[in-house]
């Protein structure tokens, strides 16, 4: 049912798992599926590709260059230009195979990579399904919201340091991704991401370094998938958001949400960012399952100019 899977992106290796359904004649549509800032495939994304796979989609799972098992350099660093261009380098590897149907695609991305299959969608036409899971969609519109003058600022002296530190010859500098900080609630959104990640640690199912490089930073700040949901149309886009999300904020999904262009629908899970992936993970998985099924398994309709829709 899954096997170990490595392909070609533009000079890096990156590698995953295939996961094929039982029945493959006709050959199964197909799920591409990458995870959010800094995790690795083992963070959850077997559990989706089951539920996908024994519903009768094939899915490929892989990690991000730079991170898990692919690979690429500095280790750690988080390019989402980059990340979003492995999407199409999964999608050209997947054409290449015998017994799947590369002319039903969808893509899958969760908080990061939310936004990232957003943007795919929009410039890959090849994808013909998408669902974004609690979908960071602007870097700079979640500064605005989650964070103070004070931490914005020491944000930019960061990025400035790194700039004139690796101009100097320096390695990269690594920072922690969240941190278990005894003076913050629980609830604050640093200790709730490092409960997620660690999870998976402690669990034994996944090795997680937890750091990112500094220059990461930059790349986020231009990271923008807002501007592009309106071009995703007419490819179908399921948006699962959660009502109470301070780490991809609720109100800017809801924005992107109203600005994209039918067929879409919009899944409003209570709670908070990490919901989906637990106690919400048989609602979240099943809806973008069915949402799979339903436009990858009928009759696909020729893709027309934009204000010519069918």
């Amino acid at each position: 049912m899954r096997s170990d899977i490595e392909f070609d992106a533009n000079g890096v290796t990156l590698r995953g798992w295939l996961y094929l359904p039982e029945q493959t004649v006709p050959p199964p549509p197909v799920v591409v599926m990458a995870h959010g800032f800094s995790a690795v495939k083992e963070m959850g994304l077997d559990d989706y590709a089951e539920v996908f796979c024994a519903a009768g989609l094939a899915v490929l799972v892989y990690d991000h260059r730079n991170l898990g098992a692919s690979d690429g350099w500095p280790r750690q660093e988080i390019d989402p230009f980059a990340q979003r261009r492995d999407y199409s380098h999964a999608i050209t590897y997947l054409q290449s195979l015998a017994g799947i149907d590369a002319q039903r695609i969808g893509v899958w991305g969760t908080s990061f990579t939310g936004g990232q299959v957003i943007v795919a969608a929009a410039v890959d036409r090849r994808i013909k399904c998408v669902v974004a899971q609690v979908p960071s969609l602007n870097t700079l519109a979640n500064l605005d919201i989650c964070n103070t003058p004070a931490g914005i600022r020491a944000l930019y002296e960061t990025i400035d340091a790194e700039r004139k530190s690796l101009a100097a010859g320096n390695p990269p500098t690594l920072m922690p991704v969240c941190s278990d900080d005894p003076s913050q609630p629980e609830t604050s959104p640093g200790r709730r991401s490092w409960a997620y990640f660690n999870h998976f640690v402690t669990a034994g199912r996944a090795v997680w370094p937890g750091t990112f490089t500094a220059a990461s930073l930059e790349f986020r700040l231009a990271y923008d998938a807002l501007g592009l949901i309106d071009r995703v149309a007419p490819t179908p886009l399921l948006m699962i958001v959660a009502t109470e999300d301070d780490i991809t904020p609720t109100r800017i999904a809801l924005a992107a949400y109203a600005r994209a262009c039918e067929p879409k629908r919009l899944l409003l899970m209570a709670g908070h960012h990490y919901r989906p992936y637990l106690e919400g993970f048989e609602q979240s998985s099943r809806a973008a399952c069915d949402w799979f099924v339903a436009h990858l398994s009928m009759t696909q309709t020729p893709l027309l100019p934009r204000g010519e829709f069918a």
